[in-house]
């Protein structure tokens, strides 16, 4: 018996120390990339500021990008990223945030790929440094990235309508509110113009990876009809998701018609049940989001503006456009701002 002690505890030493340099060799995996990436941005930077220097001070024309191409190609075969086309993009890049100190840092902690993502696709600073902090703290892929452009993440997300600010800690509010958009896209939902809710859910369990996809990134899938089971009476949330940056649980609803405050004092109950009786300890007040096919945006105010648990309201689509008249919605640049600096 004393010998097969001592052999299960030499075996859980083992164990923990495997464990424990297969931890150290991915975090210095982790480092050597974003070191290599760092310096790769870098080096980008440098050519972009180069070829301005050259074309304003040495008074040199648009074809020293072809010959600065042609002559690093030939002095390093083996490396990518000379083609005179990325070295267009190196000078735009420069020129994009050189005037921009806040931003620079940002540049360097994404991939070469998505900032020309970025760079391309998005036609103003603000734009361009929300999905800078966007990628950056939910760890968006190039494809995600492009997906969020398309859908228009930057004005949704401005648009939102919730209670964040009132009823969570003011780190917490504003993350979750650059987590949570006013409009969401289910094109890829195969449903006609008539259906009901449960054809709805159904649909997007269906599709739970472009579901996932569209509510922005880092969420996880929790239940679908989760129970809760509150005084021997049985109630149920449409479906449950976590968030893994803002740690908490998300409640969602679906409704296929127009918004009714009453919806409101329905997910409080819920978002009340989840803290007491699922949330952990370790996690952040339950956040509610309720899913309308309309909604009336002064009513929602309306019904949010007394509510005591943080919720949102948010309306879906099956095609894609965000309506003209809310681009005079979007807020102010100071307070776009403001909502930014606080996405470390």
């Amino acid at each position: 018996m004393v010998k097969k002690s001592i052999v299960k505890k030499q075996t859980q030493d083992y164990d923990k120390s495997l464990s424990s340099i297969v931890e150290k060799i991915e975090e210095s995996k982790h480092k050597a990339i974003t070191t290599v990436n760092e310096l790769l941005i870098e080096l980008y930077w440098f050519i972009g500021e180069t070829i301005v220097n050259l074309q304003e001070k040495g008074k040199w024309g648009d074809g020293v990008v072809e010959q600065l191409s042609g002559d690093l190609r030939m002095k390093y075969p083996n490396m990518s990223g000379f083609s005179s086309r990325n070295l267009w993009d190196c000078k735009r890049f420069y020129l994009t945030y050189h005037d921009f100190p806040k931003l620079r840092p940002l540049v360097a902690e994404i991939a070469w790929s998505h900032n020309l993502v970025i760079l391309h696709r998005c036609g103003n600073d603000l734009e361009r440094e929300f999905y800078l902090r966007m990628t950056r703290k939910f760890g968006w892929t190039k494809n995600v990235l492009i997906h969020q452009i398309e859908n228009q993440a930057y004005e949704k997300t401005l648009l939102s309508k919730n209670s964040f600010a009132e009823t969570l800690p003011e780190s917490v509010g504003r993350q979750a509110k650059l987590a949570v958009k006013d409009e969401y896209l289910f094109d890829f939902l195969d449903l006609g113009e008539r259906h009901d809710e449960r054809q709805l859910q159904n649909a997007l369990l269906l599709r739970m990876e472009a579901f996932l996809r569209e509510m922005g990134g880092l969420f996880t899938f929790a239940g679908s009809q989760y129970r809760l089971d509150v005084g021997g009476k049985e109630y149920f949330v449409d479906i449950l998701l976590y968030h893994r940056r803002l740690k908490c649980l998300v409640a969602l609803e679906l409704k296929v018609g127009e918004f009714k405050p009453e919806y409101v004092g329905k997910m409080q109950f819920y978002l009340a049940v989840l803290d007491d009786l699922v949330k952990t300890e370790h996690e952040n007040p339950s956040i509610g989001m309720i899913l309308c096919r309309d909604r009336n945006r002064t009513v929602v105010e309306y019904a949010l503006k007394s509510t005591a648990g943080p919720m949102g309201v948010a309306q879906y689509r099956m095609v894609k456009k965000l309506p003209s008249d809310l681009e005079s919605l979007l807020p102010s640049a100071e307070q776009v701002g403001l909502l930014m600096d606080g996405v470390d």
